[in-house]
């Protein structure tokens, strides 16, 4: 069997030292029945009830963040077989099928969605080394062989079972496994940053033009005989006014001129209240919006050149999560003047118009001049009337499925958009909110960046460690 699984492998592409020995997932299993689909019938969500992972909540070999959706107690119970104790590995069926999960503490006592199968292995210390060898291209060549594609792209538990994993000496192994864990570890950081930095962009941003926090604190503090421009110090800071005297002066004098770009009152308007001087305006008349361009099949491939040309699947790619900062092609500028492609401006929010990609409401901003397909819109701010970094995040309050038409395939009725109505601030105050925005922003680009470097460094350096052309030592001499 292990010679077998051998030559798939080669014929994959695939090459291991012969002292590995090859070994399918179901040899693998802490018994014959240690490997299970999840909950087919969920029901609706519950609160307080069992987080449930889904395909989507997978991600790049890893759980992005808490699932959102959540079973009872009663359907949990009912599905315990895939109830997970923190031990298992996770692999997805459909959607990016063979996308490998390891289990963590964390994710004990959640359950798992049908799409997904749980594996129970004899020895645990194998997870590791599984997710990374199922990640690499032969393994990802011999998975996609066994796909069922009638409807979607599917892998079942038979094939899954029968996977060939190379497996070389323990120690041999952990070694690899230690090296690709430290890239793997030094990303997973770098996404995690960058969502405390977004979170916190957000919960400003939402504070002073949704909320109205300062202009609130202003007007209770008013009521109350107390400082207005002070409550409205403490609202911006989230500091104590005990807290705002231990302020250096020259932060204070900063938040004390922040705190004065807030008016002290609201006004009725067609939205409701609103702070006193502010405008309602449309969304189209704070930006331009700017459909994107035809990307013919003989124009793509192109993995390099001076233009990124992007498609709405570019949104997915890691490292692109609010920013762009790769593509799948690319396009040389003699080619973008020949064709007059139109190129959308570095700061512009782009998202889908057309399709279901459309309904997930993704929105990513541009990090330089980049061409973008007839599938997509760009959404650029004009000056004296808008920011980057204001625009990017107002169009993320936005629900834009409230805005489709179609049903069949659903699209974005552009002239709704610009329709749509909103609480503009002074120019003054989206300045201050930029200069406050932007090393948040700039920081979760640098390491957007470096995230992408690293997954390219670990996927270049992963099948070299597996065929041994490069070895454990080469590395260490190399780090020494």
């Amino acid at each position: 069997m292990s010679s077998t699984l051998r030559l798939f492998w080669e014929a994959a592409g695939g090459n291991v030292p012969e002292h590995w020995e090859f070994k399918t997932i179901d040899e693998l299993l802490e018994h014959p029945k240690a490997i299970s689909v999840g909950v087919m019938y969920p029901g609706s969500d519950t609160d307080g009830g069992v987080p449930l992972i889904k395909v989507s909540d997978v991600k790049n070999g890893a759980i992005a963040s808490r699932p959102s959706f959540c079973i009872s107690n009663k359907v949990d119970e009912e599905y315990k077989r895939t109830r997970l104790n923190g031990s298992e590995l996770l692999l997805t069926l459909v959607g990016n099928p063979g996308d490998c999960v390891i289990v963590t503490d964390e994710m004990c006592g959640w359950n798992v969605a049908r799409a997904l199968a749980v594996i129970r292995l004899k020895d645990t210390q194998l997870r590791s080394w599984i997710r990374y060898v199922l990640a690499s291209k032969p393994a990802q060549h011999l998975i996609e062989a066994r796909l069922n594609t009638t409807v979607q792209k599917t892998l079942n538990l038979k094939d899954v079972r029968e996977i060939g994993i190379p497996i070389p000496p323990r120690e041999e192994r952990d070694s690899i496994t230690k090296i690709i864990d430290s890239i793997e570890k030094k990303t997973l950081l770098n996404t995690q940053i960058n969502q405390t930095l977004e979170s916190i962009a957000q919960a400003i941003f939402k504070s002073w033009f949704i909320d109205f926090e300062p202009v609130r604190a202003k007007i209770a503090a008013k009521q109350e005989g107390k400082d207005p421009e002070l409550a409205a110090m403490c609202a911006i800071s989230g500091k104590s006014e005990a807290e705002l005297k231990q302020m250096p002066e020259d932060d204070l004098a900063e938040l004390q001129a922040t705190a004065a770009l807030f008016p002290e009152e609201l006004v009725e308007s067609e939205l409701g209240e609103v702070p006193k001087g502010w405008e309602v305006n449309s969304l189209g008349n704070i930006c331009n919006f700017t459909p994107g361009s035809a990307f013919k099949p003989e124009y793509q491939g192109q993995t390099h050149g001076e233009i990124p040309f992007i498609k709405v699947s570019d949104m997915n790619l890691n490292g692109n999560e609010i920013f762009i900062v790769k593509a799948n092609n690319y396009i040389d500028n003699s080619l973008q003047k020949e064709r007059k492609f139109k190129l959308h401006e570095e700061g512009a929010t782009v998202f889908a118009k057309i399709g279901v990609a459309l309904i997930s409401n993704r929105r990513r901003v541009l990090t330089m001049p980049t061409i973008i397909d007839n599938n997509m819109m760009s959404a650029s701010p004009l000056k004296g009337l808008s920011t980057p970094y204001y625009l990017y995040l107002l169009l993320k309050t936005i629900d834009f499925n409230t805005l489709v038409s179609g049903t069949a395939l659903p699209y974005l009725n552009v002239s709704d958009l610009r329709k749509i109505l909103i609480v503009h601030p002074t120019i003054n105050l989206l300045n201050k909110f930029e200069l406050i925005a932007n090393p948040l922003l700039q920081k979760i680009k640098l390491n957007s960046v470096q995230c992408e470097g690293l997954v390219t460094l670990r996927d270049n350096l992963l099948p070299k460690l597996l065929s041994g052309e490069v070895s454990v030592e080469d590395i260490k001499q190399q780090q020494d």
